[in-house]
């Protein structure tokens, strides 16, 4: 009698193993974990909402092209300076190699994405930082496609928008890629003696040499919610100023609460927004 119980509890405790062939049924890229509340999504349900968790509202990280899809009317984007290249001007080690192997993974020439398209009928130029290239860091070809942009739109007497997603400078380009901050600032300072609108919206991550230049400097400065943003980070402000910093310090909402940033604005409303924007320009502008 004991001897048949401890079988029936092993036969009960007996589970099943899934097979190497049943773990590849299931497509990579299927299902999306949020990193903020851990909620599990399908992954062609979260590119629906714009990639902003539908439980806690947490706003993933886009590439360039998924923010064109969410902006600019159908069939009105046409990117440009897609052939400029990044060189290795210090022969920094598996520099290029990095790059190149970015361009591979993100289809992109470089970690920002610039053209010009129309957004509620009205032309506009457009910069679009994207962090999955080199983490958006700005370097000389970076700082080139957005001063371009900006002169472009100048040229063409339309407004201008950057989408900043960057950790800063890029260290591989030394000297280099810290005049991109006054480059791509005298641009826009042009640009706005001609009385034209330049747009900033500030994403997760806006930080470093590009928080210190372009991004900080829009006629209007937008972000989104719970953005990263500021210069140096927080721990080496801490230990500098040797104080405690808020909890939310650094992040969009703490901005708009000291005068650093005008509106806050949620990724499913950015479009009608900025097409708001764009217009009461181009109207009172006549």
């Amino acid at each position: 009698m004991i001897r048949d119980l401890f079988t029936k509890n092993k036969k009960k405790q007996a589970i099943t193993i899934p097979s190497a062939d049943a773990k590849n049924d299931v497509p990579e890229g299927l299902m999306t974990k949020c990193p903020e509340c851990k909620e599990i999504i399908l992954t062609k349900d979260l590119m629906k909402t714009a990639k902003v968790c539908p439980k806690c509202d947490h706003h993933f990280k886009m590439t360039a092209w998924e923010r064109v899809e969410c902006l600019f009317d159908k069939d009105t984007f046409e990117s440009m300076d897609d052939h400029l290249k990044t060189e290795n001007p210090l022969n920094f080690p598996s520099y290029t190699e990095k790059v190149e192997s970015d361009a591979e993974k993100t289809g992109l020439n470089e970690a920002v994405l610039t053209g010009i398209g129309k957004i509620g009928g009205n032309e506009v130029a457009v910069a679009i930082m994207d962090s999955h290239f080199r983490m958006g860091s700005m370097g000389s070809v970076v700082g080139e496609k957005i001063t371009r942009a900006v002169e472009k739109a100048t040229e063409k007497g339309i407004p201008v928008l950057i989408f900043s997603a960057s950790g800063g400078a890029r260290m591989q380009e030394g000297v280099l890629s810290l005049m991109q901050m006054a480059k791509t600032s005298v641009a826009l300072k042009r640009h706005a003696d001609n009385g034209l609108l330049f747009i900033s919206v500030m994403t997760y991550p806006t930080t470093g040499g590009v928080s210190a230049s372009f991004a900080s400097v829009g006629d209007i400065n937008i972000a989104e919610p719970k953005a990263l943003i500021g210069f140096a980070g927080r721990r080496v402000i801490e230990q500098t100023v040797r104080e405690k910093l808020p909890e939310d310090f650094q992040t969009a909402e703490f901005l708009m609460e000291h005068g650093q940033v005008d509106a806050v604005i949620h990724r499913c409303e950015m479009t009608e927004a900025l097409a708001k924007l764009i217009e009461l320009h181009v109207k009172g502008g006549k």
